[in-house]
């Protein structure tokens, strides 16, 4: 069974601070691109942050720049994403996707999603 669970959404101030965590089963992580998408109501899916198979390639939406940090650990199996500086509009249902033999870019087709897990930032 192949199959990504995120965990570590909630509700959160602005200027707060959540970490979402993505657990991987069933497939070789280590060989996969990693990426956070996430979707507000109303809006476009997004991707927020990439990273490759060697944990020292990442790409991050602009939006997010400065703010997000992801990283992986591929013994544990695990992504991350690492949340500061939260505003109102990060507001979104936050997806883990996993990537294999195509570009790292939120653009390529994602093989692999989790079932989501959502942030709410308040003012």
């Amino acid at each position: 069974e192949m199959r990504l669970v995120e965990s570590g959404g909630g509700s959160v101030q602005a200027g707060g601070s959540l970490r979402l965590s993505c657990a991987a089963f069933g497939f070789s992580y280590s060989n996969f691109c990693m990426g956070w998408f996430r979707q507000a109501p109303g809006k476009e899916r997004e991707g927020v942050a990439t990273i490759y198979t060697d944990r020292t390639s990442t790409a991050y939406a602009d939006s997010v720049k400065g703010r997000f940090t992801i990283s992986r650990d591929n013994f544990k199996r695990e992504l991350y994403l690492q949340m500061n500086s939260l505003k109102p509009e990060d507001t979104a249902m936050y997806y883990c996707a996993a990537l294999y033999g195509g570009r790292c870019d939120p653009r390529s087709k994602w093989g692999y999603w989790g079932q989501g897990t959502q942030v709410t930032v308040s003012s």
